[in-house]
């Protein structure tokens, strides 16, 4: 497993105490914030936001580089294709 203090990312989102479908708006507006390439950090407490985050990166061809779920605190960190 990635030790996910080491990757770096270019933007940060805090979705942590929202419910769906508002991770995956959050990921959606710091994806247009950013350039192709970067990495967004997006954190969520919702316990569904893996399954809308997931299939939206695979639908629109970014790139999971990693995911981890600790407690109820899920991060992902997601490359703009």
């Amino acid at each position: 497993m990635t030790d996910i203090t080491l990757i770096e990312c270019d933007l940060e989102v805090d979705a942590s105490g929202l419910n769906c479908p508002l991770p995956l708006l959050r990921l959606k507006k710091a994806l247009m914030e950013v350039q192709s390439g970067d990495v967004i950090k997006i954190i969520a407490t919702d316990p569904a936001a893996h399954l809308d985050i997931g299939v939206y990166v695979e639908q629109t061809g970014h790139q999971t580089l990693e995911f981890t779920r600790q407690s109820n605190v899920q991060v992902f960190f997601i490359k703009k294709k």
